[in-house]
């Protein structure tokens, strides 16, 4: 069973116009995905447009309720990590601070295959800021995570010594 803080009723798909998934199967196990995801120093070599990432409230590592801030995309984005099963699955809420009323829901799902790790990330997007950037590109959110999941492979891959 997943442990959830809050998965907000407002942030359901169904509720939301900005809502998508993309996946891929890297050819390393979870638990070596897991570490590099959470590795939170690494994120600006795969996160797109993440600059940096700070852990509050003297969390050290990331668990069920550790709040974060990263700067992303020149926005400074507070979140808390909402869901936490490891190697299983993890999810993030959150949104920029100085957006209050435009907040994600961002969840990654691990399942072990027989070469690997099929990796599943599904986001969630709610508020007035990611509607107007969606206008602009329509696919900028699907395409920006399609280089995240390729990206995070990549280090994931260099982590195992591949």
């Amino acid at each position: 069973m997943f442990e959830v803080i809050r998965w907000p009723e407002e942030m359901l798909p169904s509720r939301n116009a900005i809502h998508f998934t993309n996946e891929l199967d890297v050819d390393v196990s979870p638990e070596v995905i897991w570490s590099t995801l959470t590795d939170t120093s690494l994120w600006p070599a795969f996160y797109p447009n993440v600059s940096s990432v700070t852990l509050l409230d003297g969390a050290t590592a990331f668990e069920l309720g550790t709040r974060f801030e990263a700067g992303l995309a020149g926005l400074d984005v507070l979140a808390t990590v909402a869901e936490y099963e490891p190697y299983e699955r993890i999810a993030w809420y959150g949104g920029p601070k100085d957006h209050p009323d435009s907040t994600a829901y961002h969840a990654w799902i691990f399942t072990p295959t027989e070469t690997g790790t099929h990796l599943w990330t599904e986001e969630v997007t709610r508020g007035p800021l990611w509607i107007e950037l969606a206008k602009s590109a329509p696919d900028r959110f699907w395409l920006d995570h399609e280089k995240l999941l390729r990206d995070l492979s990549v280090q994931a891959r260099l982590r195992a010594g591949k």
